[in-house]
């Protein structure tokens, strides 16, 4: 009885952890009991936010299981109408959205309210890999037009709502895709050139005057240190105030004195910096760079095309993520709306970077298989 016991046991543990990867899945482990406790401390040592962030990562959890064990090739037949409906939940943004803090990002579909963007992230990289794996073995450099064209169409979408950081994140997803399919370096040097060429006239004529002034406030946070300076100034003084051991959990002072916005969203790497120093930042990236490595390597082993260019963009999405939002935050960057990956609040930012592991999951056990 014992034997049989013990053998069902192994059966179910095979069938739940067999689509895991090992590295990713206890990074992933790491940072989200992590984020727990930070959550706790950036929300006033309430627990609501707790419970959501579980309950939302539980979901995701389920779902990342499902793909992880499914075959990149059958997810990829979902790219294009993935893909689709993105950019008609954009469009829908833009006709019924939700406006928050000035910007129309949400959309109320009854049931639940959703970010598109966040559908982005993830249908994009897709779509575009989809697309290069249907033309492999006869690429032409109209095919490279017609990426770029995918790119910029979900992109200039996000740039209307208006998501200048988003938009520029996103639309990097795709162009890491196009680059890992063999993009000419001549054409990226072209590319460079032509972007910094045009800087003035993206800034006299494509950028908001609040865009401006972030740029600007970047450069000097003091000179407006109570308005557009705000943000980076206490999060400067949070993470600074850590020293290199931090003031330990639930001690931090700009934290709990409601000194740092967004504390449970954007800037919750501030907090993380004041309460566990450097250390503690120190560890932090050094999971990221652990889930950049093994997504890099999963990528340079991939099969196919398509699972080569996707796990690679994937990666790099991840890793541009999480740069952007401490260097926002330790005040090197502007100040855009980009989360903490698997720390930040918010239930579609844990569910896209969840589906993000699942499909390099995916990606390795097909080298496995």
């Amino acid at each position: 009885m014992f034997d049989n016991n013990d053998t069902l046991l192994q059966k179910i543990k095979r069938i739940i952890w067999n689509p895991m990867d090992p590295w990713l899945f206890y990074a992933m482990l790491t940072v989200y009991i992590m984020s727990l406790f930070l959550l706790y401390s950036a929300d006033g040592q309430e627990i609501s936010q707790l419970e959501n962030k579980t309950l939302h990562t539980v979901l995701a959890f389920i779902l990342l299981w499902f793909i992880a064990r499914t075959r990149p090739q059958v997810l990829s037949n979902f790219a294009p109408p993935a893909y689709i409906i993105g950019v008609i939940l954009l469009i829908g943004v833009h006709f019924f959205g939700i406006t928050v803090n000035g910007s129309q990002r949400w959309l109320n579909l009854g049931f639940a309210r959703i970010q598109p963007s966040e559908i982005m992230k993830i249908a994009l990289p897709m779509m575009v890999a989809w697309y290069f794996q249907k033309y492999e073995m006869s690429l032409r450099w109209y095919h490279y037009l017609v990426g770029i064209l995918l790119v910029v169409i979900p992109g200039a979408l996000i740039l209307k709502q208006p998501d200048l950081g988003t938009a520029t994140l996103i639309m990097a997803s795709g162009l890491f895709v196009i680059f890992f399919a063999g993009l000419s370096w001549k054409a990226i040097f072209a590319a460079i050139a032509g972007f910094t060429a045009a800087l003035p006239l993206i800034w006299h004529y494509g950028m908001h005057d609040y865009q401006k002034t972030r740029v600007l406030t970047l450069l000097d946070p003091t000179k407006d240190p109570l308005g557009a300076g705000y943000h980076i100034i206490q999060s400067m003084i949070a993470i600074g105030s850590g020293g290199i051991w931090g003031k330990g959990w639930l001690n931090g002072t700009q934290t709990h004195l409601d000194y740092i916005p967004e504390a449970h969203t954007d800037f919750i790497f501030a907090v993380y910096g004041e309460e566990f120093g450097l250390i503690g930042n120190i560890l932090l990236l050094a999971i990221y760079l652990l889930i950049l490595a093994r997504g890099l390597y999963i990528a340079s082993k991939a099969p196919t095309l398509y699972s080569r260019t996707l796990a690679g963009a994937l990666t790099m999405t991840f890793f541009c993520y999480a740069f952007v939002n401490m260097g926002m935050v330790s005040g090197i960057l502007p100040v855009v709306g980009v989360p903490l990956p698997l720390v930040s609040y918010g239930g579609t930012a844990t569910l896209s970077i969840m589906v993000v592991l699942a499909l390099l999951m995916s990606i390795a056990n097909q080298r496995r298989h």
